[in-house]
């Protein structure tokens, strides 16, 4: 299947559009990229919408996008959506909606928008398919990155991180060698707990914590940014994606979020990646990578950028942060269980189960009780394995704190 926009007055010939897969449609992520479709002369086409639950918010992109292909993880909501489809779309349905829209679907790019552990399945069907990941599902490279790097590779197409920070690193490392690479700075905003004191983290409220200052973010991502997990998944991330060991990776803390990330070379020169915090710049640059088109999105604003402050990250009011170096350091399942432990203790943050503090607790006691000897290569298996453990070892001590707190 081809796509092509009608050609502008004067020129040479149709424009070729690409067509582009979104998973997570619904999402953030999703509803982003596709604002970003809507835009004149996008140059883009949406192949196939994935949602989890909310077919009403998926009609109505449907009817938007005119897309051929979508899928609903929830078979309740897939019979709710049906009578409501047009006639020239193909809905597929259950627990193995997902990969069978991406088997079905003819795609040059992926956004890759599900959230958490959920989406890493597709985040391999994507990787095998030989076309452009633009991963925003950050729990697959922090969960199995080794062999998702490796399946990419063998597919023969590319990974594109839509992150903030990573497509800044990306972008900072265009043309350069890693060899000259002295250390990368990831920034870090310092997440709405950033100045409080210890007695404050200890118990911080859910509405204080999920109060991001400069982004916004679903309740995962935003309780991550509270405690600096998510900096230490980056951490893992970066690693994983570029190969860089943790004695070259540096976290800062930038206020602003103005600054994405910066490279310091070998020679002293360090180059930033800047502009304000709006993730459709992120998710832009992926879907047209290796090329620039334009975009209405701002840039440089005097107002905004008047100020940029950096700081180091407190690690004995934020210690989730050096948990992603030492995954880096032990490798194996390890991010796999710390990725597995937080999802369960922000579950139980969010329902006044245990107090803020105890995120990071958990997670570290889990990471702990890791098995460290291998039985063998890492395997997928191996990883859904000890994902199971994991999260179960979690739950097993919440329920010890939620009795010892009574």
């Amino acid at each position: 299947m081809s796509y092509t926009l009608f050609p502008r007055e004067g020129s040479p010939g149709p424009l070729p559009v690409k067509p582009i897969l979104v998973l997570g449609s619904t999402g953030s992520i999703g509803t982003q990229t596709l604002d970003l479709v809507a835009q004149p002369d996008s140059g883009l086409v949406v192949a196939g919408l994935a949602a989890n639950t909310s077919w009403e918010l998926l009609l109505e992109q449907i009817e938007r996008t005119s897309t051929p292909l979508v899928s609903l993880s929830d078979p309740a909501a897939a019979e709710a959506l049906r009578p409501h489809l047009p006639p020239q779309t193909t809905l597929f349905s259950g627990p193995e909606a997902l990969l069978e829209l991406i088997a079905a679907a003819d795609f040059e790019v992926a956004v890759h928008g599900v959230m958490g552990r959920a989406g890493l399945e597709a985040s391999f069907a994507l990787a095998r398919a030989g076309k452009t990941l633009a991963l925003a599902n950050k729990e697959s490279l922090v969960i199995a990155g080794d062999l998702l790097i490796d399946a990419v590779a063998q597919g023969g197409g590319r990974l594109i991180p839509v992150d903030s920070e990573h497509s800044a690193i990306e972008q900072c490392l265009r043309g350069e060698d890693l060899a000259c690479v002295r250390r990368v700075l990831l920034t870090a905003s310092g997440g709405p707990l950033r100045e409080a004191s210890l007695n404050e983290i200890e118990n911080a409220p859910r509405d204080k914590a999920l109060a991001h200052p400069t982004w916004d973010m679903g309740p995962r991502i935003s309780i991550g940014s509270a405690t600096l997990i998510n900096k230490a998944f980056e951490i893992i991330e970066l690693h994983h994606l570029f190969g860089l060991e943790s004695d070259r990776i540096e976290v800062i803390i930038h206020p602003q979020s103005l600054v994405h990330s910066m490279v310091e070379f070998i020679d002293g020169s360090v180059i930033a990646q800047m502009n304000p915090p709006n993730m459709r710049g992120t998710i832009h640059y992926a879907l047209h990578h290796p090329d620039r088109q334009p975009a209405n999105l701002p840039g440089f604003d005097l107002s905004k950028f008047r100020e940029l402050t950096f700081e180091a990250p407190d690690l004995e009011r934020f210690p989730a942060l050096e948990l992603g170096f030492r995954c880096v350091a032990e490798g194996g399942t390890s991010g796999c269980c710390l990725n597995a432990a937080d999802e369960v203790a922000v579950e139980a943050y969010l329902t006044g189960k245990v107090p803020f503090a105890e995120i990071t607790r958990i997670s570290q006691e889990v990471l702990d009780a890791r098995p460290t000897k291998s039985a063998g290569p890492l395997s997928m298996s191996a990883i859904l394995a000890a994902d199971r453990w994991a999260r179960s070892l979690a739950q097993e001590l919440i329920t010890a704190k939620t009795a010892n707190a009574t």
